[in-house]
């Protein structure tokens, strides 16, 4: 039997996705404030993030691989570069590719603020156990790839 008990099955969906979208939000609410607290938006966090763990990147690929669109992406790189935490460097066997490359500042500033994010997560996360961790990753990547499936 459910721990709903009395939901039809679509009622049950339905109250999945409002504790999920409700759970997303109070997580990525105390997200941003910890990143904001670093003089940055979550917009350019990921960007430094991703350039921080996996080196240098097309900037055409940027928006997809943190899920923002592609027109925003110029507007968070002009912005990294001014505070000196990026560059732009162009492809030397193809002029139409430009990358984003972290500068040595900016390595020093995401690798000095990646820690406290990571404890901050960590402590959010904290409330379930390293199995039930587990579990939700597990379930919610079930989930996520089986939408794929579906068509509308």
């Amino acid at each position: 039997m459910s721990i709903q008990e009395g939901l039809s099955p679509q009622e049950q969906s339905l109250k999945l996705f409002i504790v999920l979208s409700r759970a997303f939000k109070v997580i990525s609410e105390k997200s941003n404030s910890g990143i904001s607290s670093f003089g940055l938006n979550p917009t350019e966090f990921a960007v430094l993030e991703l350039l921080y763990h996996k080196g240098k990147q097309p900037l055409q690929q940027i928006g997809e691989k943190i899920l923002l669109a592609s027109g925003s992406i110029t507007y968070v790189v002009d912005k990294l570069e001014k505070k000196g935490y990026l560059e732009r460097v162009s492809c030397p066997n193809d002029r139409r590719v430009t990358y984003a490359e972290i500068t040595e500042s900016g390595n020093k500033f995401i690798g000095d603020i990646f820690p406290a994010h990571v404890d901050m997560l960590h402590e959010v996360m904290s409330v379930l156990s390293p199995e039930e961790k587990d579990e939700a990753i597990a379930l919610l990547k079930k989930l996520g790839l089986s939408i794929r499936d579906l068509s509308y």
